[in-house]
C-alpha cells in the first residue's frame, strides 16, 4: 500500500496520533527573546537586582594587578543599586579629576587618590576603611 502523505499531520493521522496544533499564540519562556511577530516587543519580566548587604564600611583599596602596572582605587561594600552606584562613581571621578568605571558592585577610579576619595565618601555618610597595601 503506497499512500502519499502531503504533510506530517496526515502521516500522524494515518498512524493514529492526534496532530498537534500548529499555532504559535503561546508566549515563549525564552529570556533572550526580544521581539515576537505575534506580540511585538517583549520586556523582561521580574528581573530585580540583588544588592549585597553591607557591614557599614566602605572598603577602599589600591590595585595594580592585571592593569600593566597602572594603579586604580577600588571601592567596595557600598550596598547601592546600579543607579546610585553610577551616580556616586561619577561624583568621585569628577572630584578626583580622573577616569574610572563601575564593575559589578565596585567602583574603580584611576590613579591613587585614596585620601580624596575617603573625604568624599565620609561627606556622603559612609565609614571608610583602607584595605590592602
Amino acid at each position: 500500500m503506497k499512500n502519499a502523505f502531503s504533510s506530517l499531520s496526515d502521516l500522524a493521522a494515518a498512524l493514529g496520533h492526534e496532530p498537534k496544533d500548529q499555532t504559535n499564540n503561546e508566549q515563549t519562556n525564552d529570556d533572550t527573546l526580544v521581539y515576537s511577530t505575534n506580540s511585538g516587543r517583549i520586556k523582561p519580566q521580574g528581573k530585580s537586582q540583588q544588592v549585597t548587604p553591607s557591614d557599614g564600611f566602605a572598603r577602599v583599596r589600591r590595585e595594580t594587578k592585571g592593569r600593566k602596572g597602572k594603579g586604580v582605587v577600588v571601592i567596595s561594600g557600598l550596598a547601592l543599586d546600579d543607579k546610585k552606584l553610577k551616580a556616586l562613581a561619577s561624583k568621585l571621578k569628577k572630584t578626583c579629576g580622573s577616569g574610572g568605571s563601575v564593575v559589578g558592585e565596585t567602583i574603580e577610579v584611576q590613579g591613587d587618590k585614596r585620601d580624596l576619595i575617603k573625604q568624599v565618601l565620609e561627606k556622603e555618610g559612609y565609614k571608610v576603611k583602607f584595605t590592602g597595601g
